[in-house]
């Protein structure tokens, strides 16, 4: 007897990170219980973890039988564990999925019916939203030196100008990687993510590629997902981590995409934002500022 049609393989990428991707997970079978649901797997890739997490799977992988579980053997960043489990999915379409989010009511299925009923969208992303529900900023222009500067020195996400939330459905140039709906075939048309990221900035450069192919992105706001990662961090070192990888991503994006012109007004823009931080650092004895910002600035530079 053939095999049934599965619509959806929802992916998700799992590091140290136990209860928040049991939550996920949770989300996603209750999201997707409703008989007019797309049939659908779930395949979640394991970068050797240490607090419990695969034995966790294990059991998910015993209770339903469109689990599966890729345990890795060393991490190899979610680049390159996103491609993994594209290789093996067997839906038509594919979501990428984060594991620090929470499906709200049939977000899944609401994103579904909306892509599979209009194909000249390509990439698809949900309205996300902090845990107190507040919007999160998830749609985005494409970073070219002027979107660059508002959001190093125009505090251009909390005004709108380079990271939004709208309240309509609408054609944007990306959308946040927490959430992202596409067929199976235009992510394998584009090579999937980069793997020479191995975290941040990954979405927006599959979907820069994307556009050069001419498959367009949409942000469909009637969607709704909790996305945790914005969540702040009273933790120093948890603070450091982004912003360099930040700066590593802005690297690496415009070495790939822009003119060697561009990539010298990145750099500069890069060390000046170092720079100012640097000085407010001393003044103020922040020592978060100053070991921060002294690694950027070497990053900004080479």
């Amino acid at each position: 007897m053939a095999s049934k049609k599965i619509d959806l393989s929802v992916i998700i990428i799992s590091y140290n990170t136990k209860q928040i991707t049991r939550d996920c997970l949770e989300s996603v079978y209750k999201s997707l219980n409703d008989p007019g649901s797309p049939t659908f797997e779930v395949i979640v890739v394991d970068n050797v973890s240490k607090d419990g997490s695969v034995e966790m799977f294990l059991g998910y992988e015993k209770k339903y039988d469109n689990f599966t579980l890729l345990a890795n053997n060393e991490n190899v960043g979610f680049a390159r564990a996103n491609n993994q489990a594209n290789k093996i999915a067997k839906g038509t379409h594919i979501l990428l999925l984060n594991s620090d989010t929470v499906i709200l009511k049939d977000a899944i299925s609401s994103m579904f019916n909306y892509y599979t009923k209009h194909p000249e969208i390509h990439f698809l992303g949900p309205k996300l939203f902090n845990v107190d529900m507040t919007p999160q900023a998830s749609a985005a222009a494409f970073y070219s030196p002027a979107v660059v500067f508002a959001a190093l020195f125009l505090r251009g996400d909390y005004w709108g100008l380079t990271r939004n939330s709208p309240d309509s459905t609408m054609q944007v140039d990306w959308v946040s990687g927490a959430c992202i709906l596409c067929k199976k075939e235009y992510y394998d048309a584009i090579g999937g993510f980069d793997e020479g990221i191995f975290m941040y900035m990954d979405e927006v450069d599959m979907l820069f590629r994307a556009k050069k192919k001419g498959l367009i992105t949409f942000f469909y706001h009637k969607a709704h997902v909790i996305h945790l990662g914005s969540a702040s961090s009273k933790s120093s070192v948890k603070r450091t981590a982004p912003i360099l990888q930040v700066y590593k991503g802005f690297r690496y994006f415009y070495e790939k995409h822009y003119s060697p012109f561009d990539l010298i007004l990145l750099k500069i823009m890069l060390q000046l934002k170092a720079g100012i931080a640097l000085i407010i650092g001393y003044l103020t004895n922040n020592s978060y500022l100053k070991s921060t910002y002294e690694e950027a600035l070497k990053l900004a530079r080479y």
